[in-house]
């Protein structure tokens, strides 16, 4: 439990150089140092919450930081993902931020953990770490990683973003609230869309990390009023922070062990609108390709991407038609006149939203075929010269 043991904890002259700037400050110290240095931190994702909170849990002398992430560096990621560089594309995104860790602060222990946190893995990952940091993108992480920490009664620094918004909280410092007490429930599947269906600004999860990384600081030091009990929520096209009571809700059932949350999310899948796409016709991006290049007329290809996804990049003679407008019934009726005595085939970016849109259609009477892998396999497989993102 924090504040760690400093009693066996000693400052070289280099680390008292560098930190000079926090061992003037009353609030910190040589003491607040001290425990900075001996604390355990556990970072789970290095994407746009983890680079700042890795950097700068790093440049505040944490001594041991660990980090958790299975996946490589991609050029979609460096516009928010500041802890890696170019010339780390391809490469695992715990080995790039190892390497920026040890140049901010060759003090620090850096453990890496190239793997998907699980239900098998995960208390055994966190257990030597004083408190932990959610750094993920997804539902079934988040639970998982909450349940862990209340079953290791290790306090769990919480932030999300999406597109502009962002939010962040403390969750089970002694008897505070956890996430369970934020969603008792998760959302339905498919209802809030990841950053790559919906977009983020680069600078919000900068901001969001960083005030994660504050959390850390005060948690391990001793010192202010943690955000345990409320939840910040930041508006960034506004400019405007709020602030909500959270509290634990004494009906919440007791956490005992972990589960699948895979299952209990109802995703039970990895890729991007797997059940959706199960349930539905497909055709590959070849087999598409093949068909057009027969000039068969009777074949119409819905493109059901944002108008800001298709200025990026079109396959040619495609309809844009979003799926909002299919799903809402606006458009039902042009697309049921495009398709008359024609086959219809539909595509987005990888798959997902094209698969609900081919299910929204079915309901509607019109039916269609998706096209596995979407614009995103098109791009790799059959037109580079198309921008991919």
């Amino acid at each position: 439990m924090l504040p760690p043991d400093t009693s066996t904890v000693t400052l070289s002259q280099d680390e008292v150089a560098r930190f000079s700037r926090h061992l003037i400050l009353p609030e910190i110290g040589m003491e607040g140092q001290k425990r900075l240095r001996a604390a355990s931190v556990l970072c789970v994702g290095t994407g746009g919450l983890g680079s700042p909170l890795l950097l700068y849990l790093a440049a505040a002398g944490v001594g041991r930081i660990g980090v958790v992430d299975f996946d490589v560096v991609d050029h979609s990621n460096l516009q928010r993902q500041v802890i890696h560089g170019t010339s780390w594309v391809g490469q695992p995104k715990i080995a790039s931020a190892k390497h920026r860790i040890q140049e901010i602060n060759p003090h620090c222990q850096v453990d890496l953990y190239n793997t998907a946190l699980s239900a098998e893995n995960a208390l055994r990952i966190l257990e030597p770490y004083d408190l932990v940091c959610d750094g993920t993108d997804n539902f079934p992480t988040r639970y998982l990683v909450n349940d862990a920490c209340v079953l290791l009664n290790k306090p769990n620094v919480y932030g999300s973003i999406f597109r502009f918004e962002g939010q962040a909280t403390v969750f089970n410092v002694e008897d505070g609230p956890n996430y369970r007490d934020l969603y008792p429930e998760p959302p339905p599947p498919g209802l809030v869309p990841s950053c790559a269906e919906g977009g983020v600004v680069g600078v919000l999860p900068g901001l969001i990390g960083l005030i994660q990384a504050t959390e850390t600081v005060k948690l391990i030091t001793g010192i202010g009023r943690s955000l345990s009990g409320r939840l910040l929520l930041f508006n960034s096209l506004e400019m405007t922070f709020r602030e909500l009571k959270l509290r634990p809700n004494p009906e919440r059932p007791r956490i005992t062990g972990l589960i699948d949350y895979q299952q209990f999310c109802g995703v039970p899948g990895s890729s991007p609108g797997q059940e959706e796409a199960g349930a539905v016709d497909s055709i590959t991006v070849q087999e598409l390709k093949a068909q057009l290049d027969q000039g068969a007329e009777d074949i119409v290809l819905l493109d059901v991407r944002s108008a800001q996804e298709a200025e990026i990049a079109r396959i040619p003679g495609a309809e844009l038609v979003p799926l909002n407008t299919i799903e809402s019934g606006a458009a039902v009726e042009s697309v049921r006149a495009m398709a008359a005595g024609r086959r219809l085939y539909v595509h987005c970016k990888m798959g997902g939203r094209s698969a609900k849109a081919v299910l929204a259609l079915r309901r509607f009477g019109v039916e269609g075929v998706n096209v596995e892998g979407g614009i995103d396999a098109w791009t790799a497989e059959i037109d580079p010269s198309l921008n991919r993102y």
